[in-house]
């Protein structure tokens, strides 16, 4: 709006989406190899954080916001959201205020108007399953990680997966016309399954609070990759409910094992590096190819029958546990496994690795 020029220093952006709207601003963008999404400060190792001591040193005439560590996102949410909330609600407090933990900014800023007004609020910390990937939602173990995460904040930490997240935000989308996006779907499948179990014991009327922080137009890629069929142009057979959800076949996980006379098995055995390198260290034998490769020969068509067994690898079994053998699982292929703990614990196994 004011002719100045910006650019976005920033760890890999996930979500292309996001990217290309930056980039059609005008924006230049430049991604840094960062260790992980949240920013840790005493990592000396991570690029990220090497960067932030170099634009945190006195003098400097540059600003980092900092919205994993700087108390202003808590308090903005102190002084906006919370009285808010209050205020719909007619000057009472919720009886459960269900958050999704990202930053932890308005799930704690949240909270401490809504005990002030009443002690007796449980707040329950929604975070993406363990090796899963919600967009601006951590795992249990990445929350750790946040600054302004507390574990006091919260009653009951409890996690929601990609596919319980996307029905989520197709509930609310086909049946409340919310276009809500990934984390809002969590927060309403969260929330509910929540207050499905504490049902037996409510005696009387009660409430709860969760909040939709975001919309489905920039998570359209992220929902194709994990529910292709929705895109068919066909209607929906079935009405989306919140429970219980359509069970999909879950991808087996191959354990690790030196193998015998340097062989690794019958073909073929993909390995999805999402390295930067030009040579990573890969799986003798398996067809090396970035994330982004990978992911529009999933759309396009990939070079092996659906009746192909495939091995999936990624450098620590996240991916392609979590995403790529699910989803190629969903699109009929007959057998696809991923090997547990990735290139690494193949590595640590003994057993050996090549120059791709």
């Amino acid at each position: 709006m004011h002719g100045l020029p910006f650019k976005s220093v920033t760890n890999r952006m996930r979500v292309p989406e996001i990217k290309d709207l930056l980039l059609l601003l005008g924006a230049e963008i430049e991604e840094l190899p960062g260790q992980s999404e949240c920013l840790d400060p005493t990592n000396t190792d991570d690029p990220l954080t090497l960067f932030h001591q170099a634009l945190s040193e006195p003098g400097s005439t540059y600003l980092h916001t900092d919205q994993y560590y700087n108390p202003r996102n808590t308090d903005a949410h102190a002084a906006g959201t919370g009285p808010e909330i209050i205020k719909d609600l007619d000057g009472r407090a919720p009886h459960w205020f269900a958050a999704c933990v990202g930053t932890a900014g308005s799930s704690t800023g949240v909270a401490r108007v809504l005990r002030e007004h009443d002690p007796e609020v449980k707040v329950v910390g929604l975070v993406a399953h363990k090796s899963d990937f919600i967009p601006g939602i951590r795992t249990i173990d990445e929350v750790h990680e946040v600054g302004l995460f507390d574990p006091a904040t919260y009653d009951t930490m409890e996690s929601v997966t990609s596919d319980e997240a996307i029905a989520g935000m197709l509930t609310l989308a086909r049946r409340s016309g919310i276009l809500a996006g990934p984390t809002g779907g969590a927060a309403y499948f969260g929330t509910v399954r929540h207050l499905r179990e504490a049902d037996a014991a409510l005696t009387e009327r009660a409430s709860a609070v969760s909040i939709v922080c975001d919309r489905i137009e920039s998570y359209l890629g992220y929902v194709k990759q994990r529910r292709p069929t929705c895109f068919t142009g066909r209607p929906a057979r079935t009405r989306w409910r919140i429970c219980p959800m359509p069970r999909y076949a879950r991808p087996r996980s191959s354990t690790p094992r030196r193998p015998s006379s340097g062989s690794v098995g019958s073909g073929p055995w993909w390995s999805t590096c999402g390295a930067r390198s030009r040579t990573p260290r890969c799986i003798e034998g398996s067809m090396n190819i970035v994330d982004e490769l990978f992911d529009e020969l999933v759309q396009g068509g990939l070079p092996f029958s659906k009746k192909q067994p495939v091995l999936l690898a990624c450098p620590v079994g996240e991916k392609s546990a979590r995403y790529a053998a699910a989803l190629l699982t969903r699109m009929g292929h007959f057998d696809v496994r991923s090997l547990a703990g990735g290139i690494i614990a193949w590595r640590d196994a003994g057993a050996p690795l090549v120059r791709d």
